[in-house]
């Protein structure tokens, strides 16, 4: 297989909200690709009710990856493989905390490489710090009036307080 000249990835995924390990698989991914489309789905591919509109979750990406021109936040929904085409895309990225995160993540990789054959899955690990973390458990402690600006940056933070602050 060639490479080509210029390499896209795709990071999909709800982003509700962007973590800071989310924020770590987007930068590393750029050590083995040229550009990174950060894609936030309209509709979770599983059963989950967003805490933040698909509107709050773009711009707290934006924000957030403001200072990487190569990352580019874009909300899409349908197909995964279509948005990737439409991208230009050759490469999907997914990050990997745990195994039971391997499995569900291999199905649907190996379903999109039936649907879109030339399209290329790279699983990465959080760091060591994040492994942890998903974007539930910091809704979950943020809910519950927790501080969680050790898992999310500073923009993040704030839409969580005053997320929850409402409920409060």
């Amino acid at each position: 297989m060639t490479r080509p000249s210029s390499v896209t990835a795709i990071y999909p995924g709800s982003f509700d909200p962007v973590t800071l390990g989310h924020e770590d698989i987007a930068r590393r991914t750029l050590r083995v690709v040229d550009r990174v489309v950060v894609g936030v789905a309209e509709t979770a591919t599983q059963a989950k009710q967003p805490t933040f509109e698909l509107e709050d979750r773009l711009a707290m990406l934006k924000e957030v990856f403001r200072d990487e021109p190569r990352i580019e936040c874009v909300a899409f929904s349908g197909l995964l493989v279509e948005f990737a085409r439409e991208r230009g895309a050759s490469v999907v990225v997914r990050g990997l905390r745990a195994v039971s995160d391997f499995e569900y993540e291999f199905q649907m990789a190996q379903m999109n490489r039936e649907l879109h054959p030339d399209l290329e899955f790279i699983f990465l690990t959080p760091d060591v710090q994040m492994a942890f973390l998903s974007a539930s458990l910091v809704k979950e402690v943020s809910r519950l009036g927790g501080n969680v600006s050790r898992f999310v940056s500073p923009p993040v933070m704030r839409r969580l307080h005053a997320r929850f602050e409402e409920e409060r």
